[in-house]
């Protein structure tokens, strides 16, 4: 994950909410097949903002440095 650029990180948030939307959606129905993918997908957008919190640090404190 950590090789993806800025753009595929915010276009992969993107599909795994909307994934995660419609799962939701399932199980309200009740007709959630892996009640697990929820937890997993949930885990994986929150990989991928910490991923992009750090990337955003990172390059806001070698800004830093050169001023």
């Amino acid at each position: 994950m950590r090789e993806l650029g800025a753009d595929k990180f915010a276009s992969e948030i993107e599909s795994r909410k909307k994934e995660l939307m419609e799962l939701r959606f399932q199980a309200a129905m009740g007709n959630l097949e892996k009640p697990h993918r929820v937890t997993q997908l949930r885990r994986e957008v929150a990989q991928l903002n910490t991923i992009r919190h750090e990337q955003a640090q990172a390059v806001h404190s070698g800004q830093g440095e050169q001023a």
